[in-house]
């Protein structure tokens, strides 16, 4: 199984990127997909998770109204769209995928720890 995230690049303050992240290898449209990101010095972070059917999302604060997570479960993809990109949104973003069927539970949707596979990581420049 691999999750291959793209999209991530140098963008200057209040510009936009759309990230992808394409999984092989098995099929998840049963499952939670999320986002979560690092930054140099810190720990990783939640950023945005999406049900099976795409029906329900959750977000970390800092990102609500700015971040729109979404999926294409025919491609087996997720994607975040990120707008009005500030230096703080400089990071590291991984994709990862769970295995537990139906999970639309904010604990579970939120935690490093129920995500069983990940992507390689992208990297987000955001300059001032």
């Amino acid at each position: 199984v691999q999750l291959q995230a793209s999209g991530g690049g140098l963008v200057q303050a209040g510009g936009s990127l759309r990230l992808s992240c394409a999984a092989s290898g098995r099929t998840f449209s049963r499952n939670t997909m999320g986002w979560f990101r690092q930054a140099p010095g810190k720990e990783r972070e939640f950023v945005a998770a999406i049900s099976w059917s795409g029906q329900t999302t959750y977000y970390v604060d800092s990102v609500r109204d700015r971040f729109t997570i979404s999926r294409d479960n025919a491609k087996n993809t997720v994607y975040l769209q990120m707008n009005s990109l500030e230096p703080e949104d400089t990071a590291v973003y991984y994709c990862a995928a769970q295995s537990r069927d139906f999970v639309v539970n904010y604990a579970y949707m939120r935690a490093p720890r129920e995500y069983d596979y990940w992507g390689q990581g992208t990297l987000v420049t955001v300059s001032s």
